[in-house]
């Protein structure tokens, strides 16, 4: 928890919000508005890991200007417009971040601008803006603690994932582990809510085994900042929130890459971390994943009560779309419990309540949830009650609606369908299917998805005669083997 809280008799000068911003993002929700700029960002080669909490920010005016990668994308969406145009504050004049051996010295922009991928990089480009009226943070509003400041820079990743984990801004070696750390600051939790969007990007991308064990250095540093302590309550409860986040992001690495055991632990550990600060939307988020987990270890009775538990917590949240996913969670148990009436049910309810919409009320962690994730889990749903053709129907169709960034969802859906294929008797649009998979295995590193291949690949084998079944099975067997 936080350190006893001081006050200060001068006043807080608040952000001034950043209307034309607001204007640009018209009637699609933050999260919509945040889909948007990651795929004008892929139009242009940059990465950016956007999302519904960034254009909050950004609309509040705590962003008073960009980083270059996210003004090249800015630029690129709404051409013919300065950043003025767009209500940033010009890059003169905003204060860079300083540290305390160099606070007397001027600012500097970074030289490279390449350098500066994450929002919070870069020495001109504030994730938050310095408070010249904050007495407890007068110089260093931007430096980051030895622990922040080198995560995921270990030597050189063998996957485009691994290499990519090198801005996230998160760091902790083993010497590190060990050293005492100053107060954590509001850049401190700047840069843990950073490492998580990272993560997430990653994981959209790649998929859970390439980025596992190189993401546990930064739950480690996150739990050195908690224990570090700082002096102002929303600090506190930024800092809290973000590690709990991180931990189930991590749980999700984790369980997606088979170490069952290892995802129950950090999911255990995000539970604690929000009901230690009455955080009913971590504790509904820890509590979905938990129920995912155990849905896919075999405890089906389990997934029920905690997908229930979790819809209690989340009311208070106000999402309609959080409480559809919670829905889903639950039926994914029913189905497991072999329940065909409590699984329709709780599809129906969460269809229901997907029909809504989305609204600002939505947590950032849920950008992933949209008709495509709607339509594979329901897939998953009916495979698991042996309802082939129907299961396979909502996987092809989720697959089709799949927004490209999400490549290993893409991976996931149509290894799904072609399961779904060859257990309805359907060899030759399995394999086809199962090529597919083959071709995003490329650039997805993914347990869950080659468990799902290898299981494909058995019951195709009797079936090597139908169109382009020995084809993929030959190719299938070619796979390096996971260990």
């Amino acid at each position: 928890m936080a350190s006893s809280l001081v006050t200060s008799s001068q006043p807080n000068r608040p952000p001034r919000p950043n209307l034309a911003f607001r204007r640009l993002r018209g009637q699609r929700s933050p999260a919509e508005f945040a889909a948007a700029i990651r795929r004008a960002a892929l139009e242009i080669g940059e990465q950016v890991s956007c999302d519904a909490r960034y254009i909050g920010r950004v609309e509040a005016g705590e962003i008073r200007c960009p980083n270059y990668a996210y003004e090249r994308v800015f630029l690129h969406m709404f051409p013919g417009r300065t950043l003025t145009d767009l209500g940033f504050a010009p890059r003169s004049a905003v204060r860079g971040r300083r540290t305390r051996d160099t606070e007397d010295a001027p600012p500097t922009c970074t030289a490279n601008p390449a350098n500066a991928t994450s929002e919070s990089s870069g020495a001109c480009e504030p994730y938050e803006t310095q408070n010249p009226y904050d007495p407890y943070h007068p110089h260093d509003t931007y430096e980051e603690s030895d622990v922040l400041r080198r995560a995921f820079m270990t030597g050189g990743g063998a996957t485009v994932a691994a290499a990519s984990l090198g801005p996230v801004g998160l760091a902790l070696d083993a010497a590190a582990a060990q050293r005492p750390v100053r107060r954590a600051g509001a850049s401190d939790a700047g840069a843990l809510e950073e490492a998580v969007r990272r993560i997430r990007l990653l994981d959209d991308r790649h998929g859970a085994d390439g980025l596992y064990r190189r993401a546990a250095a930064p739950l480690r540093a996150a739990y050195a900042l908690l224990d570090a302590g700082t002096t102002r309550q929303t600090t506190a409860d930024r800092l809290y929130s973000g590690a709990g986040e991180l931990a189930i992001s991590v749980g999700w690495l984790a369980h997606d890459s088979g170490r069952f055991d290892d995802a129950r632990s950090h999911y255990a550990e995000a539970l604690a971390t929000a009901r230690m600060t009455d955080d009913p939307g971590l504790e509904a988020h820890a509590f979905c994943n938990t129920a995912f987990l155990a849905r896919d270890a075999g405890r089906p009775r389990e997934a029920v009560r905690a997908a229930q538990a979790a819809q209690r917590v989340a009311r208070p949240v106000g999402s309609a779309r959080l409480m559809s996913l919670l829905a889903l969670r639950e039926a994914g148990g029913w189905a497991g419990l072999a329940d065909r009436v409590g699984c329709e049910q709780a599809l129906a309810r969460a269809q229901a309540l997907f029909d809504r919409g989305p609204s600002d009320d939505d947590p950032e962690w849920m950008s992933f949830y949209g008709e495509a994730e709607l339509e594979g889990l329901e897939a998953q749903c009916w495979s698991t009650l042996g309802d082939w053709p129907r299961a396979a129907r909502h996987a092809r169709r989720a697959a089709e609606l799949q927004d490209p960034h999400f490549t290993r969802n893409i991976a996931l859906y149509t290894a799904e369908l072609a399961d779904d294929l060859a257990r309805g008797g359907r060899p030759d649009e399995a394999a086809v299917a199962g090529m597919r998979v083959l071709d995003l295995l490329e650039e997805v590193q993914s347990s869950r998805i080659q468990t799902m291949l290898a299981a494909t690949a058995r019951v195709l084998s009797p079936h090597r005669r139908a169109s382009g079944v020995s084809a993929f099975l030959e190719r299938h067997a070619s796979l390096p083997r996971m260990v």
